[in-house]
């Protein structure tokens, strides 16, 4: 997400939704990445024995519901609600001191055609997202990370509305209807856990794509192909609507369901190592880890980020003001997630390491490379199997064409002016599992060079350095 784009996580959302990292704090298998995959794998079932679980141990704060969950779920319904609230403060530099709320609450309702139409493989699923609070990153930091995947422009909306259908055997699937690519693509299941927008959905498509691309809060109508092409290996390949918003900037319902702005089109290669088993049971053969090669295309035309129709800097007097247009954009990316760690395979207690590299043609991309990379343990201390302790970094590079402007802004004017280069956001953080559906999360974020070297609101006053703390509460319904 990104304040360029009106918004932003999710990430996640995760993206996140990231909820993000409350699955992984679940085990050892690639985490949801979003708060709808968090929210679709909450299961109502009681207890073998029959009795109710009690408060702090059943997966959802209301539990069976009465009976409502296991009832529908004879029909192949599935209901889950998750609430995301944070508090997060700027205690120095960027543009203000002081500090925001904001939340996040996710209603997902899914069907199985195999139970409630007898249509095997069937996945229908349909979301809505109400976003509450303010942005901290918009009011008190001016940085190019956001602060959280969850910040976002208060509304109540459709995010996703897609069906689902898995065909031979379940080594293919196929999606279709509106969706937010970044629930699958770009994904790293260790930098899940972190709340800077950044380790979700990236820099280069949030500030380089038409509205910030088909990802949290906004979706595009699109097909997507997901398969099986060996037991290590799989592809996906997404085709979406290009432009989330459209010829609607506003887009406050959700239901735009453009089909007119070009085609973004974005695939991915995963390959698993040491996976576990289908009953989650560890690999004997070595540690579990998974690699990723990626790109995006999109189809729209791009304002160049230097020149105008003329090929004269957009800052000279002498400028029409039009920017120069090229025609597409695209991007590589690479994501690996790797465990290091664990000294006991039938323990939690576990350390992951991640990594993630993308680039993109600077003379028309605001941010033309952006990388993360972090460090996750799980089970940091006894007794506390779901708990997760992270360290990470995020790093946005200015594309060189918007950097020469700076420049041009510098000579042709005279007198102090910002010239954005690049910014680095460090991040620490623990995660608490209180309960099954409650997790607490304290934050802390360290942002150098805040808005990569220039006040959004005065080029001529840099910021200072960001120092952001918080916490997060989720809490699964």
């Amino acid at each position: 997400m990104n304040t360029n784009r009106s918004i932003r996580l999710a990430s996640l959302a995760a993206c996140a939704t990231f909820a993000y990292g409350a699955a992984y704090a679940q085990g050892d298998a690639a985490a949801p990445e979003t708060a709808a995959d968090t929210a679709a794998d909450v299961t109502a079932e009681k207890p073998a024995d029959d009795a109710p679980a009690s408060l702090w141990t059943r997966p959802t704060l209301l539990g069976d519901m009465g009976g409502v969950r296991p009832w529908l779920a004879q029909y192949g319904v599935s209901f889950a609600l998750t609430e995301t609230s944070e508090y997060l403060a700027n205690l120095r530099g960027g543009l203000a001191r002081g500090g925001d709320y904001d939340g996040l609450t996710l209603a997902t309702l899914q069907l199985d055609t195999s139970k409630a139409l007898h249509i095997p493989g069937g996945l229908f699923n349909v979301s809505a997202l109400q976003i509450h609070g303010a942005s901290v990153s918009t009011t008190h930091l001016g940085t190019l990370n956001t602060a959280s995947g969850i910040e976002a422009p208060d509304a109540t909306r459709l995010w996703e509305l897609w069906y689902q259908q898995s065909l031979f055997d379940k080594r293919l699937d196929v999606k279709i209807g509106q969706q937010s690519a970044d629930t699958e693509f770009l994904l790293s299941q260790y930098g899940a856990l972190f709340v800077n927008t950044m380790f979700g959905w990236p820099a280069v498509p949030t500030y380089d794509l038409p509205s910030g691309g088909p990802a949290y809060p906004f979706a595009s109508l699109g097909v997507r192909v997901r398969g099986q092409i060996t037991e290590s290996l799989t592809g996906l390949l997404g085709v979406y609507d290009g432009d989330p918003l459209g010829n609607d900037p506003q887009n406050v319902s959700g239901t735009n369901f453009n089909l007119h702005n070009g085609a973004f089109v974005i695939g991915e290669l995963q390959y698993a190592i040491n996976a576990p088993d289908t009953e989650g049971h560890a690999s004997a053969h070595g540690l579990p880890g998974t690699y990723k090669l990626g790109f995006w295309y999109n189809s729209n035309r791009f304002n160049d980020q230097r020149f105008d129709t003329h090929g004269v800097s957009l800052a000279s007097p002498a400028s029409t003001g039009v920017p120069a247009t090229h025609g597409g954009n695209y991007s590589l990316y690479a994501v690996a997630d790797q465990t290091v760690w664990r000294p006991n395979p039938e323990e939690a207690r576990s350390v992951g390491v991640f990594a993630r590299v993308m680039g993109a043609p600077g003379d028309r991309s605001l941010v033309n490379f952006a990388a993360n990379l972090g460090v996750v343990m799980k089970a940091p201390f006894k007794g506390r199997d779901n708990d997760s302790v992270g360290l990470a970094a995020t790093y946005i590079k200015v594309g060189n064409a918007a950097h020469d402007l700076d420049l041009d802004h510098l000579n042709m004017l005279g007198g102090p002016y910002g010239i954005r280069t690049q910014e680095t956001t460090l991040e620490a953080t623990y995660q608490y599992q209180v309960a099954p559906w409650w997790l607490l999360q304290a934050d802390a974020q360290y942002t150098f060079n805040a808005g990569g070297g220039q006040n959004p609101q005065n080029p001529a006053a840099p910021l200072r350095n960001t120092f952001v703390i918080g916490v997060r509460t989720n809490v699964t319904f």
